[in-house]
């Protein structure tokens, strides 16, 4: 029998993110998220979530409706339960916005009481079904556009809901044009730079909000558990990776973020001592580590510490050669050049060192290999 990998990955550039309903379901019953003030994305995601794949029949009042692909009818009470609204009419008033912009049309039936809405241009993202059959929904999928997403949240100050659904559109996994994807999903937002670091500032002016506000914002989402917020010191600015992503849109467990790991794939700077003024007593390395004579220029202290936190992060992955005391470590120069800074003519580039690591096993086999790139800034501090 034919044995085959599985690898998941997703593209940036596809125009469309797919939306589970269940998602969706769970948000709208989450009362501690607000959708007061919004810019209507949260509104026109939960008109899409009802929308039909395939026509219909819906009975309200001892009338029975005829419902088609990328239409719903409901009751004026049901939509003003979705938006969370006090009055029904205040629910009409979010229709009739969405409307004026063009996303969905509808009308009143049964002298107001009922709500028949169509979301337009449903054919050009969503596949429609050619035969009448009841519609589930509360499980399965639609397709949003990104274009739509990103031009309602543009509209004005998003709300908390409407933040988390631009996070979980935004979001990246396991894409090789996105730095940091492969470790988690992580939010980008398609700037063109591959890089998913974001500051403050630049949510802020996304979503129209205060700096202050996006910070306590995202932390409050964190501590519900929607998102793993890491911030970098100076001016890198913050990655956020969504908590549970992958176990709804992959059906796949989901994993820990490691801020260290996250760090050395971003290419952020690690601070390591001054080893005049490293006075401190230091854990000994339980393993036995070998060093070349040609990496000289990287003092073995140095050289411990990238080890220790090499070994963290990886034995955080699963490979369990960096747990074991019996495993040995081997440093080595990729080429005759290492050692020397590489600076181009006219340039104060910082001195780059291309290492290479192997992991040995007990009787000296290799297991694995890895290659380091150092980089010494010249500081009193040194940043590797």
């Amino acid at each position: 029998m034919p044995e085959y990998q599985l690898e998941i990955k997703q593209v940036v550039d596809y125009p469309r993110c797919r939306i589970y309903r269940q998602f969706i379901r769970a948000l709208m019953e989450d009362q501690s998220i607000r959708v007061s003030g919004g810019s209507g994305l949260f509104y026109f995601t939960a008109l899409c979530s009802y929308a039909n794949f395939r026509t219909s029949y819906r009975r309200i009042d001892g009338i029975s409706y005829t419902v088609y692909p990328g239409e719903w009818i409901c009751t004026l009470k049901e939509l003003s339960s979705w938006f969370r609204t006090r009055f029904q009419h205040q629910a009409l008033g979010i229709m009739e916005k969405l409307q004026q912009q063009h996303l969905i049309s509808y009308c009143l039936l049964g002298r107001g009481r009922a709500v028949k809405y169509k979301i337009q241009g449903w054919k050009r993202h969503n596949t429609i079904l050619d035969y009448n059959c009841p519609c589930q929904k509360e499980t399965g999928f639609f397709f949003m556009p990104i274009a739509t997403a990103t031009e309602l949240v543009s509209t004005g100050s998003c709300s908390e809901m409407d933040i988390v659904l631009d996070l979980w559109l935004s979001t990246i996994y396991n894409d090789e044009q996105v730095q940091g994807s492969e470790i988690g999903p992580v939010v980008y937002l398609r700037n063109g730079t591959g890089n998913p670091l974001v500051t403050y500032a630049e949510l802020g002016e996304r979503w129209g909000l205060s700096k202050a506000t996006v910070c306590r914002l995202l932390k409050k989402l964190e501590k519900m558990g929607y998102l793993s917020l890491l911030s970098f010191p100076g001016r890198h600015g913050s990655a956020v990776y969504l908590q549970t992503y992958l176990s709804t849109m992959f059906q796949i467990s989901d994993i820990m973020i490691d801020k260290e790991e996250v760090a050395m794939v971003l290419n952020i700077k690690l601070d390591l001592p001054d080893e005049v003024a490293s006075g401190i007593d230091m854990p000994a390395l339980e393993h036995e580590v070998f060093v070349s004579n040609e990496l000289s220029s990287v003092s073995k202290q140095h050289i411990e510490l990238i080890i220790r936190e090499m070994a963290k992060i990886l034995s955080a992955q699963g490979i369990r050669c960096f747990g074991c005391p019996k495993s040995k470590y081997k440093l080595f120069p990729l080429s005759n050049a290492c050692g020397e800074a590489i600076i181009p003519p006219g340039k104060k580039a910082p001195p780059v060192y291309h290492v290479g690591l192997s992991v040995l096993c007990s009787d000296g086999r290799p297991i694995y290999t890895f290659e380091l790139t150092l980089t010494h800034n010249g500081d009193q501090r040194r940043n590797f």
